[in-house]
């Protein structure tokens, strides 16, 4: 249960009772989001069961469910579109208000979880033989990288830059590897992390405490970035990032700073220079199923950025763990292992 980031208590709760049409999945394996230490954007329904990163086994099945069966393992989508509304017909399925009022009972981070009937109708996915739970639970998170790199229009050949080290930039850094990308680069300002983006496929990696539009032109033959991409929420990420690309080019605002801070935009610069700037939130049914291929098929490998494994009981840990942005890359929660 989250009351904030340095406030996170187990608690015990009655196992949520299904209805008709709904599913109760018993969780194997919940990985903690970069979004959920949030705090600005989470402790406003504090408290609460956070978790969107799940898999596990289908325990219990409604009546009227057919689709499904009790030992089925799955992953299941937390935010489900209604692919019915204006936004959803036109491709913009995370805008849509059914996707961002749904959700399942009472969030990841418990041992089960209802799944109601509008998710079991368009948000559970089997998982294909082979695939691990602790595999599975990057379905999310790489799908929501898999919308804004297609969304951005990454080309093979094309130079990436991306700004931020942490669980979401190294996922891009990984596609972007297997999309094709011509050079990537990637800064952070943590030794840890640059190490880590080495290793999951950036070309060289920058201090961003250095002068990274310096080094990006040294790096990439006197031109800066084709797409810059921003993992990280600090205002100088996102103001950085529009010295970083170059002409024609594209930025992609995948983590934003908090409500209230506005970020300047030196609009004449980007007019005389076609740039394009850019946000995505989410994913939609059809990158969650391209990131179950990508993972299935071994195109894309991420279970070597799992760093800890850790029992409810340290739930306090795993949190602190992704605040400090420190030593940690994955953390997933298994609640089966005591």
């Amino acid at each position: 249960m989250y009351y904030n980031n340095k406030d996170v208590r187990v608690e015990e709760m009655p196992v949520p009772k299904t209805g008709p049409g709904e599913l109760l999945v018993k969780v194997f394996a919940s990985g903690i989001c970069g979004s959920d230490v949030m705090e600005w954007y989470r402790i406003k329904k504090a408290p609460r069961v956070l978790g969107h990163e799940i898999t596990g086994e289908i325990v219990e099945v409604g009546e009227g469910v057919e689709k499904y069966k009790k030992g089925d393992r799955v992953f299941v989508s937390h935010h489900v579109p209604c692919n019915t509304c204006h936004y959803c017909l036109n491709g913009y399925h995370t805008a849509c208000d059914t996707l961002h009022r749904t959700n399942y009972d009472p969030g990841g981070f418990a041992e089960y979880i209802r799944i109601p009937r509008i998710n079991v109708e368009s948000g559970v996915y089997v998982l294909p033989d082979g695939m691990s739970y602790e595999e599975g639970s990057f379905i999310e998170p790489l799908a929501c990288v898999v919308r804004g790199q297609r969304l951005a229009g990454l080309k093979p050949g094309q130079t990436v830059l991306v700004i931020g080290s942490g669980i979401s930039g190294l996922i891009h850094i990984n596609l972007a590897r297997a999309i094709g990308a011509g050079r990537i680069i990637a800064t952070d300002i943590t030794g840890y992390r640059l190490k880590a983006a080495a290793r999951f496929g950036a070309d060289a990696v920058i201090n961003a405490k250095d002068d990274v539009q310096k080094r990006l032109l040294e790096l990439n033959e006197n031109r800066l970035a084709d797409l810059v991409i921003v993992c990280a929420g600090a205002l100088p990420a996102s103001t950085g990032a529009l010295k970083c690309v170059d002409r024609g080019g594209t930025v992609l605002y995948f983590a934003v700073p908090e409500p209230e801070v506005m970020v300047p935009v030196p609009m004449n610069d980007l007019w005389r220079n076609e740039i394009t700037l850019m946000t995505s939130y989410g994913a939609s049914p059809l990158d969650l199923e391209t990131a179950i291929k990508l993972i299935s098929s071994r195109r894309v490998d991420l279970s070597g950025m799992i760093t800890h494994k850790l029992t409810f009981r340290d739930g306090g840990l795993g949190f602190r763990l992704v605040a400090e942005a420190k030593e940690s890359i994955k953390v997933i929660f298994e609640p089966q292992r005591k």
